[in-house]
């Protein structure tokens, strides 16, 4: 048997955001392979045969092909969802990754497609803060991105611990969308977590507040260039690209790598 995968030459989500010397992705590439991703965590919980629910979303398992358009790998940890009505969870082992791994479950080990939606959570931060979920400090051991969010957003602070790259490029209106989305996802209660339906829909409006503001502010004629001068009309931010993402949503690629 011979297994043909697509070649995805931009490589992780993560190499593009931290611990890196590749430029900085322009906001508007990082949220169409936001809403990229959450298209293909949609189809996975609610337009797939079976409901599938992943289990290790994270930023190194977002992988961008040559138009950055994102895919959803690594389906090692995946399980079938519920098939009956009656069921609301799935009680096994918890498996994942730290620093994504839903709280939630961890104390409870009952899994839901709420799960991957915390996970999801994280990755929109690591996206927003150009940080890994899990940071190393002189004080602590380890720095928790998601408990670090939560604890901003509490006391008004998170304009500290967004990317450099980012400061004062994202429009007021799109940045509260994108927070208030990026804050339910993570909430402590998969209850009050959105579906992965919801979340499209919230980013997608953020990309629509997005665009506006810049069409507002320079007559619909901007080319966004990132600190290497790479225009994003070649890459992500085309109307080809934008096409791709409906056409192309998630590939299954098995790496056991790194769990």
């Amino acid at each position: 048997m011979i297994l043909v995968y697509d070649y995805m030459p931009r490589g992780t989500l993560a190499s593009h955001l931290y611990h890196t010397n590749k430029p900085p992705l322009s906001w508007e590439q990082r949220l169409l392979i936001c809403i990229g991703t959450a298209r293909g965590l949609q189809y996975l919980h609610s337009e797939a045969k079976s409901t599938i629910i992943h289990r290790d979303v994270k930023s190194t398992n977002i992988l961008l092909d040559e138009k950055w358009v994102a895919k959803v790998s690594d389906f090692g940890l995946s399980k079938m969802g519920m098939t009956t009505m009656s069921k609301t969870h799935i009680s096994t082992a918890v498996k994942g990754s730290f620093g994504y791994l839903d709280p939630e479950y961890y104390r409870r080990r009952q899994l839901t497609e709420k799960s991957d939606v915390y996970s999801f959570g994280v990755v929109l931060w690591e996206v927003l803060c150009g940080r890994p979920s899990l940071m190393h400090t002189v004080e602590t051991r380890r720095k928790n991105l998601a408990e670090w969010a939560k604890s901003c957003h509490g006391d008004g602070t998170l304009d500290q611990i967004i990317d450099r790259n980012l400061k004062g490029k994202i429009e007021p209106e799109c940045l509260n969308k994108f927070i208030e989305i990026a804050m339910s996802c993570i909430h402590d209660k998969g209850i009050e977590r959105p579906s992965m339906n919801e979340v499209v829909r919230g980013l997608e409006l953020a990309l629509q507040l997005h665009r506006k503001s810049i069409g507002s502010n320079a007559d619909n004629e901007v080319t966004f260039l990132n600190d290497g001068g790479v225009s994003t009309e070649q890459g992500f931010a085309s109307n080809e690209s934008v096409q791709c993402i409906s056409a192309t949503i998630f590939s299954e690629i098995n790496d056991p790598i790194g769990r």
